[in-house]
């Protein structure tokens, strides 16, 4: 099966590569006792592109789907916010399942996703013909993660956005449990430092490459053209070449659960660069959509 548009078709503004899972959270317990469950959707990419939807844009996620239940419970959410899928569906690789196991400390998550349809996807899975038109492509450094040919099919996007005109975006979003600390850390240097936009948390940021503050961050990925660190409830800053650094605090929040705000962010952060609003406005849309998010326990902004 191929993505579901041909070169004659519009183009959205903003397409968003990466893989959503099938998210089971137990109610009032842990995996080990609970009785009942909710599911729901995660990932990073689909987050994004929900945000971007949300604010006015028009916004594709492209990946790969199980033919199954889980899949099209998947397409039907966010075909309900409003999100144009790009996707194709596996008849023979299922959809991944997330596992939320809630506690006292926080909450642990165990991924199957090994195999995975989304797992599959190899270069080419976009052309530069498929792309066309398009504004900005966006996807995180989960997607390399999934497999050898996930890594190469986010190497050949990179290069089919720029042939296809569209600025490429890049979140680095490193998931321990998915690689190696070693290979994390030199595959996402290199594709956060050959973006055309980056985000990368100052805190993850530490962890797999040893750089403090936003400064070295910066100095650590000098070739990017518009590197943006956050650093929780600090703010954000946005390094832009030729141009002095823009520092944003963030807003005081009560915060619920703090999963998806960095999602939220990169996806007010884009809606507004779509607007081509200045880079302060950008930041504090970025700010708005995480706070959106922060006060949930929702990975995407309410739309009912």
């Amino acid at each position: 099966m191929s993505i579901p548009r041909t070169p004659s078709s519009p183009a959205p503004e903003i397409v968003c590569v990466g893989e959503t899972m099938a998210l089971i959270t137990p109610v009032g317990a842990a995996l080990t006792t609970a009785e009942t469950a909710t599911i729901s959707l995660a990932g990073a990419e689909s987050n994004v592109t929900a945000g971007i939807a949300f604010s006015g844009h028009r916004a594709a996620w492209a990946s790969r789907l199980g033919a199954d239940p889980l899949g099209d419970r998947i397409a039907a959410e966010l075909s309900r916010r409003g999100v144009e899928l790009w996707v194709e569906r596996d008849t023979d690789a299922p959809t991944g399942v997330m596992f939320k196991d809630p506690g006292a400390d926080g909450s642990s998550v165990y991924y199957y996703r090994r195999g995975s349809a989304a797992a599959a996807m190899a270069p080419g899975f976009l052309s530069a013909e498929h792309l066309a038109g398009v504004r900005i492509v966006h996807t995180t450094g989960i997607t390399p993660a999934l497999s050898d040919t996930c890594l190469r099919m986010v190497d050949q996007l990179f290069a089919d956005a720029r042939t296809a005109g569209a600025a490429v975006s890049f979140d680095v979003n490193d998931r321990r449990p998915l690689w190696s600390r070693e290979h994390a850390s030199a595959t996402l240097a290199r594709l956060a430092d050959a973006a055309d936009i980056t985000f990368v948390g100052r805190d993850e940021a530490e962890r797999i490459w040893g750089t403090v503050t936003p400064d070295e961050i910066r100095a650590f990925l000098p070739n990017c053209p518009l590197l943006v660190v956050k650093d929780g409830d600090v703010g954000a800053t946005a390094f832009a070449h030729g141009a002095e650094p823009v520092f944003v605090p963030a807003p005081r929040v009560d915060v619920v659960e703090p999963v998806g705000a960095g999602d939220a962010f990169a996806s007010g952060f884009l809606a507004a660069t779509l607007e081509e609003r200045p880079l302060d406005e950008r930041l504090a849309a970025g700010h708005s959509a995480a706070a959106r998010v922060l006060v949930t326990h929702a990975d995407m902004p309410p739309i009912d």
